[in-house]
């Protein structure tokens, strides 16, 4: 089984009571709301991750204000011709605040769609984990930035 790790930074930005999000767009059509965020490139920052991948989906410039924490998820997947793999995603989650830029939908790019939502909204949106982890690391605050899984029967 082929192992893959994909690093990427994301950001929580809550204003007025509403939270800044993307509209992912899965390969089969699938659309879910995320935070804005993405892939980091070789060589590239955490910090300056966050502030571009933001920009790109929102049209927002944002600067991170605080680190909240570091979430990784783990899941296998099939690939082509038959194969699997083994697919880790590290992802570091920041606090930022909107500092300028005019919200805008992304063209080209794994979103569709930025907006504000009210918090006593989100979660009776069709949404990826990401979102409920991003938001239990504002509201909590972990010390240590992890989070402790609630225990499934």
């Amino acid at each position: 089984m082929r192992e893959e790790l994909r690093v990427a930074a994301y950001a929580v930005c809550v204003r007025d009571g509403r939270m800044l999000l993307a509209r992912w767009v899965s390969r089969e059509g699938v659309k879910k709301w995320t935070l804005p965020g993405g892939g980091m490139d070789h060589g590239e920052d955490p910090y300056d991750t966050v502030v571009r991948e933001a920009a790109e989906e929102t049209g927002y410039d944002v600067e991170p204000t605080a680190l909240l924490g570091i979430d990784s998820n783990r899941r296998d997947y099939p690939r082509r011709l038959g194969t699997r793999a083994d697919f880790q995603a590290l992802r570091i989650v920041y606090e930022a605040r909107v500092t300028g830029g005019e919200l805008r939908h992304e063209t080209n790019g794994s979103t569709d769609m930025a907006a504000w939502h009210p918090l006593d909204e989100v979660p009776n949106l069709e949404r990826v984990g990401l979102v409920d982890v991003g938001l239990r690391l504002w509201r909590e605050r972990p010390p240590n930035g992890h989070l402790v899984l609630p225990v499934t029967p």
